[in-house]
């Protein structure tokens, strides 16, 4: 490779394998650095845009992680940044100072909300008449030199509040049906950016990204998620109302309020190219992708960027580790808007799908295979600016993945997340009282018996924004269809008709109160009878602040539902069909409190919901603590935490006393993870409650049980990645061993295959038997556009192997074409010993979608 020299001669680079800039382009000496941001933009964009040259984005990675937390630059970057050394940890406010007045000069323009905040500002720069961006990933048009960017990020982890070890550069234009964000990523160690996810809405924890948020409203807490990395990976998702937890349980970062709804799938589009000097992408959202109050001109936005091989995230605002990019509260303002336009408003989608299915059968009277197909169609209007309305007719989701398999060792139902666009864009605002066990609506009651699709006649839905007020509305009816069971009956499942109303109502910068309703009515069978409407009705508030103290988080929430119940309308009183809870949180980086009391009556059971379990008392309190030691074995996080749980049934006897104690959680700096964990359990079984696992039944009884579990994750960023769990100790009445194994390898980006395998061995009194599931996962995504993904799955419970594969090409956002192949075979043998496998049902799909804006 040749790389051009300021005197206008070449340089080989073939001998070092490194790319050069030119000497012309070099940092100034040593002794007389340029400070942050003190140049203008159209001083050096000629300079800067001399680098922009389109390499392969396919990166060079190292599998060698960082030794420590300090990191030093290997590479010449631009004149226009200064090499921050991360060696000299400030521990004086005189260092501080002296980083604030260093700071750049487009932070200086800032803004104060309605609550005394000052905010940084970003002017919005109009694209004039003449004006054009190529959508290319390189910023060299004409009107990104006339924007001022956003820089002067600081880093959230691991140093929080220092400046970032690496420069950012992001800038906003638009015009009257784009919004355009451009951003320059500088990296002093190209060779070392990662990029091994192609597939859309992938998850980045291997990768470097690019992060923002838009808060169109300006409520501070609602908005919208996009993401990006260095192949050009697109990731979206809904902020606010619940759209998903924000950080799990023992995950070690604090200050999780507010989680992202990634079910989204926005039309936008990013294009992105490595440079000599870092890489940079070039996005365009239109408006009609967005709802916002056309009246505003200011928006809340923020930025974030991770450099996966040092495990930093840096931040432009709310760099606070009980901060968070996905909580508006904490966003810079986006100013400088008008003249936007959605257009008509109004959205089509056509479908249609064909297939094959073969069923193999004994029965000569049946015909094992067959052709289906089918066409329906999706549509979309603002009702306003903010409001959106949306219908579906003769609804499919051919293209939606299999659940993945669980082993359960419980006597409870296991939760599986819901999969079907239609239930998943908008959904988070019919989120309930989060984190509380509660759920009166849930989707997946919608067209789905047994784990297998009802056809869904239509359906309608309705959400958005009216001042202070969040609303979502769905209505769906489905179809009466035959089945034929296991056993060789005919069962008849009826019509069906579902109503879902929510509403939410903001206070404060971060709290919500609201109400839900459900309604589910069953057509008549063919006797003519008809079971009675069975109804939901719950209110929840959620009190957020993060001033508590002064600049910690502080989270109040309470909820109550009651369900109608026709079948025990005689039997049962108001009070035996209704929950209700409260719960206290502090969420914050170094200790994270809670202490939850919630009641779910012998008869709570909402039509449309989803309970795990009634009829019982519950107090859990829970505490943790998370110190960061400094320079300490390349450990950046350790954790300690105890959860309790106290439940009795509704005559306040003891049923479950369950002490779980993390030992040791070890977070290092290159990304690896160990933990230690001790359960210790007492739990009550009435001989009514006695229940069967893998054909041994546990017997009514008082057990008290000990048990342990240890785990060890490697870091995602390398090439190969492993997670290994075991566990032991008692169970019931006998003991417990299992392990758990996973590995994940990425020869090439884009390419992943990963497999996992869990065995539990239990031997009890009253018998012995041993679960084993397998899952075999791989991908290949040839570009963000199209990827060919893939699972086998097969476990000792059902006894099958399911396989599924699907091909997906994104002709354009909001255009795709899906081929989707389904297998299932019985394994007739002895479990996994001895596979005699027998088709059960094999089938291929063909979807393709078309998206009209008008």
């Amino acid at each position: 490779m040749t790389v051009p020299q300021g005197d206008g001669t070449v340089r080989n680079l073939s001998e070092t394998g490194q790319e050069a800039i030119s000497p012309a382009f070099q940092p100034p000496p040593p002794s007389s650095p340029e400070p942050l941001g003190q140049r203008t933009l159209g001083d050096s964009f000629q300079q800067r845009n001399r680098l922009s040259r389109i390499l392969p984005v396919t990166p060079q990675t190292s599998l060698s992680p960082p030794a420590g937390r300090r990191f030093h630059n290997k590479m010449a970057i631009p004149q226009s940044t200064t090499i921050v050394p991360t060696n000299v940890r400030p521990r004086g406010g005189w260092v501080i100072a002296l980083l604030a007045a260093l700071a750049p000069a487009s932070q200086a323009s800032a803004q104060t909300d309605g609550n005394g905040d000052e905010r940084p500002t970003l002017q919005a720069i109009h694209i004039e008449p003449g004006e054009g961006i190529t959508l290319d990933g390189n910023i060299d048009e004409p009107v990104w030199r006339r924007a001022t960017p956003a820089t002067g990020f600081l880093q959230r982890d691991p140093d929080q509040g220092e400046p970032a070890t690496e420069r950012t550069e992001v800038f906003v234009v638009y015009d009257a049906s784009d919004l355009y964000i451009g951003a320059i990523l500088y990296d002093s160690d190209p060779d070392g950016i990662l990029a091994y996810q192609k597939q859309r809405d992938a998850s980045l924890g291997t990768d470097d990204r690019f992060m923002w948020i838009l808060d169109t409203f300006l409520d501070q807490r609602t908005g919208y998620f996009f993401e990006i990395n260095p192949a050009g990976l697109m990731g979206d998702g809904l902020i606010g109302g619940g759209g998903g937890g924000g950080f799990g349980r023992g995950g070690f970062r604090g200050g999780g309020a507010f989680g992202v709804n990634k079910s989204w799938d926005g039309i936008w589009e990013a294009r992105v190219v490595r440079r000599l000097d870092g890489w940079s992408a070039e996005i365009r959202i239109p408006f009609r992708t967005l709802n916002f109050d056309p009246s505003n001109d200011t928006w809340g936005i923020n930025f974030q960027r991770t450099v996966r091989r040092k495990n930093e995230e840096m931040m432009w605002t709310g760099h606070r580790r009980n901060q968070q990019l996905t909580r508006p509260v904490f966003a810079g303002r986006l100013t400088g808007l008008e003249g936007m336009s959605q257009g008509m408003g109004l959205e089509a989608k056509p479908y249609a799908v064909a297939g094959w299915r073969n069923t193999p059968t004994t029965d000569p009277g049946i015909d094992p295979t067959d052709f289906p197909a089918d066409a329906g169609l999706d549509f979309s209007y603002n009702i306003t600016s903010s409001i959106r309305a949306a219908a579906t007719i003769n609804t499919d989701f051919a293209e939606v993945e299999v659940d993945q398999r669980r082993t359960n060792l419980t006597r409870f139902a296991q939760f599986f997340p819901e999969r079907r666009d239609f239930f998943l864009e908008g959904s988070g605002v019919f989120s309930f009282a989060q984190r509380n066990g509660v759920t009166p609506y849930f989707s997946r009651n919608i067209g789905l018996t047994d784990g297998e699709p009802v056809p869904i006649t239509y359906g309608a839905r309705l959400g958005g924004q009216a001042g202070r007020y969040e609303l979502g509305f769905v209505q769906v009816r489905t179809g009466h269809e035959t089945r034929i069971d296991s056993d060789g009956l005919i069962n008849q499942i009826q019509a069906e008709d579902f109503t879902i109303a929510r509403v939410k109502r903001t206070f404060m910068r971060q709290s919500t109160i609201g109400a839900i309703y459900t309604r589910r009515g069953t057509a008549a069978d063919s006797t003519g009878f008809a079971p009675l409407d069975r109804h939901t009705v719950g209110a929840d508030l959620d009190f957020y602040t993060s001033r508590f103290l002064g600049d910690k988080n502080f989270q109040f929430e309470a909820f109550a539902v009651w369900n109608s119940d026709p079948e025990r309308a005689d039997t049962s009183s108001f009070w035996d069909r209704s929950a209700r809870g409260i719960r206290i949180n502090y969420p914050n980086d170094l200790w994270r409190i809670s202490s939850s009391y919630r009641e779910l009556d012998k008869d709570f059971d909402p039509a449309l919901g989803f309970t795990r379990r009634n009829g019982f008392r519950r107090l859990q309190p829970t505490v943790s603590f998370s110190p960061r030691p400094r320079d300490l074995l390349g450990l950046r996080q350790l954790q300690w935490e105890i959860r309790f749980e106290y439940l009795m049934d509704m005559q306040w006897n003891l049923e479950t006393r369950k002490t779980d104690f993390k030992l040791l959680g070890l977070r290092f700096d290159s990304g690896d993870r160990v933990d230690f964990d001790v359960t210790q359990l007492f739990e009550r079984l009435e001989p009514e409650d006695e229940f069967t696992i893998s054909g041994v039944t546990i017997p009514a009884g008082r057990y008290n049980t000990v048990s342990w579990r240890a785990s060890a994750r490697t870091a995602g960023r390398r090439i190969v990645s492993v997670n290994v769990e075991l566990r032991g100790g008692e169970f019931w009445s006998g003991t417990r061993r299992g392990y758990e194994f996973g590995l994940t390898a990425r020869p090439r980006p884009g390419f992943s295959v990963s497999s996992r395998y869990e065995r539990n061995i239990i031997d009890l009194p009253e018998g012995n038997f041993t679960t084993n599931l397998v899952r075999l996962e791989g991908g290949w995504h040839l570009s963000p556009w199209a990827s060919l993904t893939g699972d086998v799955q097969y476990d000792d419970d059902s006894e099958l192997v399911g396989l599924f594969a699907k091909f997906r090409w994104i002709i354009r956002p909001g255009n795709d074409l899906f081929l989707v192949y389904t297998h299932n075979w019985d394994n007739l043998g002895t479990r996994l010993q001895n596979f005699d496998f027998a088709t059960r049902s094999r089938g291929v799909s063909t979807k393709l979608n078309y998206t009209h804006r008008f």
